[in-house]
């Protein structure tokens, strides 16, 4: 059996946040990728090493954690008064399959950087020194983030001594606008898809939970963590290594994405892994974080951990951390009860790596709460260039 060539497509690997993927422009696709389809899924997944029963992607560019096995597509924008579309696949490990159905937050930092890196800007809106504002039309989600991204002598500024928990090293900031982060539509509810700041989630075969179910960021189902037996000061191989209770977190999981209209049945959540997240909050508590660094009670708002594809995140994904801030900017939610309550514009909460600040812009309308905006800061930085192959049979 004869096998073609491998092919090179230029491609850029870049950290964005506590993230990391391999960024591509559109145009620099093979034509048959230039398009969704199954040939583009094909090739990122060949792209990354997945599905990789090992789970260690040795034969790809992924780093065998849903941190790392993403891809990102950018081109020039198709909408008035954005710069960049910006598409986003979480590539599973060990399925053959290509999750769109969300954003990545950590990597919209990224998306921001890498669209001057790659020339999608109009020159005359990147000043020699000082700030880019990219203005980036998320397509997955069909919302618009604002990257503030530093300029020095033209260029993306990546050193700097920003420094973001669960990132080894410190890099220049870029500040985040999610706007309107919330998915309402016109009903203005659908922040709140069941339509309560508090439901009661029945789990079959797991019991009966408090959650606040919000589509704000990300679709996220968020719980308290005594309620399921956790302190909210865990760290990921508390959970990661205890098979029952990753189990348990993915039944909690697939009935707040029922309870939440975003699948029908159960067995629809197995190719919809990326959507809903599942979180849990707790108050304030000293802990140790992953690094050895030791957070205290009184320097944070609340402990939240997530999960991310089926595993506890290392740090917090940036969309889940859009989700935190909104809820906690909700008077009544469980996120903003593990506060202590009442109206808030910005909170700190404690995550596996550290902390993270994170703000949004809440207004009552009609009775109803709207969120304008959630804000926060990372980092991005270009880690290698060039070009990635893979075999040419893919296509």
């Amino acid at each position: 059996m004869s096998h073609l060539p491998q092919i090179k497509i230029p491609a850029t690997y870049i950290r964005g946040g506590t993230s990391k993927g391999v960024f591509f422009r559109l145009q620099d696709l093979p034509a048959s990728c230039q398009q969704p389809g199954t040939a583009r899924d094909a090739l990122f997944m060949r792209v990354i090493g997945s599905p990789d029963p090992y789970s260690a992607h040795i034969d790809g560019m992924g780093g065998a954690t849903s941190s790392t096995s993403k891809c990102v597509i950018l081109s020039k924008s198709t909408q008035p008064d954005h710069d960049v579309d910006y598409l986003y696949g979480q590539v599973a490990i060990d399925k053959a399959f290509v999750d769109w159905s969300g954003n990545c937050g950590n990597l919209s930092t990224a998306a921001g950087a890498f669209a001057i890196h790659a020339g999608l800007i109009d020159p005359a809106r990147i000043p020699d020194n000082g700030v880019c504002v990219v203005r980036i039309w998320q397509a997955n989600i069909r919302k618009t983030i604002i990257a503030h991204v530093p300029v020095s002598a033209g260029q993306v500024q990546e050193t700097g001594d920003f420094e973001l928990d669960g990132v080894t090293f410190p890099a220049a900031e870029i500040v985040l606008e999610f706007i309107d982060p919330s998915d309402d539509g016109d009903d203005g509810g659908a922040m709140f898809p069941t339509g309560k700041l508090v439901d009661e989630l029945e789990v079959p075969g797991v019991g009966t939970f408090k959650a606040t179910m919000i589509s704000a960021g990300i679709p996220t189902v968020f719980v308290n963590a005594a309620d399921i037996g956790y302190t909210g000061t865990e760290l990921r191989e508390a959970i990661n290594s205890d098979p029952a209770a990753l189990a348990r977190f993915e039944a909690i999981r697939v009935a707040g994405a029922l309870r939440m209209g975003l699948i029908k049945t159960p067995e629809e959540a197995a190719t919809r892994q990326h959507t809903p997240k599942i979180a849990f909050v707790a108050p304030p508590a000293d802990y140790t974080a992953s690094s050895g660094k030791q957070i205290k009670a009184t320097d944070i708002d609340l402990l939240v951990r997530a999960l991310s594809m089926g595993k506890l995140h290392h740090a917090m994904m940036g969309t889940c951390a859009v989700a935190i801030g909104t809820a906690a900017a909700i008077p009544g939610t469980l996120v903003n009860l593990a506060t202590g309550g009442g109206e808030r514009s910005a909170v700190r909460f404690g995550h596996p790596s550290g902390t993270l600040r994170v703000g949004a812009e809440a207004v009552q309308e009609n009775g109803q709460w709207k969120v304008t905006k959630a804000i926060m800061s990372r980092s991005a930085r270009v880690l290698m260039e060039g070009w990635v192959r893979v075999p040419g049979d893919i296509l």
